[in-house]
């Protein structure tokens, strides 16, 4: 856990300790309390796990709200980077049937804990699950989660996006059963006051046998008190804050966009330039975008890939599913009309800490190098102002494509950072190393004959496009040595496998010792 975890170990840690320690105190509460003597004699250990299974499920879903309120995580970053943590939240399952039990048995007339002054109800698993309401409520529950859950695997999100979109506003469903869950008081404890009449130490055994010492100190029965309800005290607070971030989204979503100008670049990419009244962004962020003309309620993040320099706000869009291709052609077919578009951002990444480095290495995959194309431009500007608050002395840029048709729209923002900088005199502050990992005879036999020019066959830079991927560990060690004791911000906009390796190599390259190298590793994935 080196230097490029950041603040992802220490959540992570203060999550599951605090989750043990729910679960463990009020385990061991519900098993020792007296109040519970009968009911554990019903349920035996089963009321002990299920409470403190609920108490887990309670603090849980108090934090399963937050990491989707993208204001609240936009605020927070400025103090730490918030990393992607998976709140599992544990489900109250439906009170058990009675087991045997070393306590002894209860007396009819209390053996009904689960309602007072009625006739016992049947105590089978299905009627308590499905004619009362903490059953029908528990199995709504968690039928809605089973269903939340399976469609976020990567095959659903990836290939049916809808179901995925669709299938988590079942997140509605789950907090009303969570809140109503409880309403009912299924299961109850021996009041206070009972508890000082006929305390079950003194008066349990009279429930079974009768004698003149119980008639005299245990002629009462026992009474019950059901438990109070307690998830809306957990869950209220994040659910006025997403009831909040809803209502500011709709707000900013019906403010007037307006599009300037609308590019097709090669390889189906689509290149959308607007703007809107009050909008404020830094580099690396991003934006959710909405077209009512594709559908009224599906929303999709995209990284702005204009700088906060410029007059208006950019984005470019890869044909990558039924949505995207829609968008695509809707913009490609539209006669005098341009179709209307919803924003609603910006958001912050990890990107917008760029600058915060003297060193910088930036890796994008094909569409992924979107938010570096912002940073990028963004310093254009800089270096065309003077700009001399910049911290950044020095950027290592990796872009990795499959296809020579990806490297298209991204050239001409590349040659001019390269013009620019060979101006200002400061030529070696961008070092880039185009990846190409996917070709064919034809593009290996144009570049060999090639070879020889003083620009590049695939793209017209400078710098030769690279066939294969990078070796990581080589390009580590290079920057590891050119800046030995500096701090070197490794920023990724790629998919999970890559960070993997970019992790591994921010912590096998990183020094132990303060004075030395250090590489911190920001992501963001697609």
């Amino acid at each position: 856990w080196g230097p490029s975890r950041g603040c992802g170990f220490p959540l992570q840690a203060a999550w599951l300790g605090i989750n043990i320690f729910l679960f463990t105190y009020y385990f061991l509460f519900f098993n020792r309390d007296e109040r519970y003597f009968y009911t554990r004699a019903i349920l035996g250990s089963a009321l002990a796990w299920a409470r403190a299974s609920a108490k887990c499920l309670n603090f849980n879903s108090m934090l399963i709200l937050l990491p989707v309120c993208r204001n609240l995580l936009s605020f927070l970053r400025g103090t730490c980077s918030v990393s992607a943590l998976w709140w599992h939240g544990q489900h109250d399952r439906p009170h058990p049937h009675p087991h045997p039990h070393p306590h002894p048995h209860p007396h009819p007339r209390c053996r009904c804990l689960f309602g007072a002054h009625r006739p016992c109800m049947p105590s089978t698993v299905e009627y308590v699950a499905f004619t009362t309401i903490p059953g029908l409520t528990g199995v709504i529950i968690t039928l809605a989660l089973i269903l939340m859950v399976t469609s976020s695997t990567e095959f659903i999100r990836r290939n049916y996006f809808e179901v995925f979109w669709y299938t988590h506003h079942l997140f509605l469903i789950y907090f009303a059963g969570l809140l109503i869950h409880g309403i009912a008081g299924l299961v109850r404890g021996q009041t206070e006051e009972s508890m000082e009449e006929v305390h079950p130490h003194h008066c349990a055994h009279c429930l079974t046998q009768k004698d003149e010492d119980c008639s005299r100190k245990c002629s009462k029965d026992p009474e019950f008190g059901s438990i109070p309800a307690e998830s809306w005290k957990w869950v209220l607070a994040p659910v006025l804050l997403y009831i909040f971030e809803r209502i500011l989204r709709i707000w900013r979503a019906r403010q007037k966009v307006v599009v300037t100008k609308v590019v097709m670049h090669p390889a189906r990419v689509l290149e959308l330039q607007m703007q809107k009244k009050g909008f404020r962004m830094e580099v690396g962020q991003y934006i959710f975008v909405n077209c009512p003309a594709i559908s009224l309620l599906e929303w999709h993040p995209f990284t702005l890939t204009s700088a906060p320099e410029e007059d208006f706000f950019s984005i470019h869009i890869r044909a990558a599913g039924d949505w995207t291709e829609r968008l695509i052609d809707t913009f490609q077919q539209q006669n005098l009309e341009m179709p209307r578009i919803e924003v609603d951002g910006p958001f912050g990444t990890a990107s917008e800490d760029v600058f915060q480095y003297e060193v910088a290495m930036l890796v994008g995959a094909g569409i992924g190098v979107t938010p570096f194309a912002s940073i990028l431009k963004s310093i254009w500007y800089k270096f065309q102002q003077a700009d001399q608050t910049l911290k950044t002395k020095k950027i290592y840029f990796y872009w990795l494509c499959r296809d020579t048709g990806a490297f298209a729209w991204f050239n001409d923002l590349l040659a001019s950072l390269e013009q620019k900088m060979a101006e200002s005199g400061k030529a070696d502050f961008l070092t880039y190393r185009l990846f190409l990992t996917g070709w064919d005879t034809n593009i290996a036999n144009n570049v060999a004959l090639r070879f020889d020019t003083a620009t590049d066959t695939v793209t017209g830079l400078r710098h030769k496009t690279i066939f294969g991927r990078p070796m990581w560990n080589s390009e580590f060690a290079a920057v590891a040595a050119a800046h030995p004791r500096s701090v070197v911000g490794v920023f990724l906009c790629g998919p999970g496998a890559l960070a993997k390796s970019l992790q591994k190599s921010c912590h096998q390259h990183s020094s132990l010792d303060p004075r030395k190298v250090k590489f911190y590793f920001n992501k963001e994935n697609f």
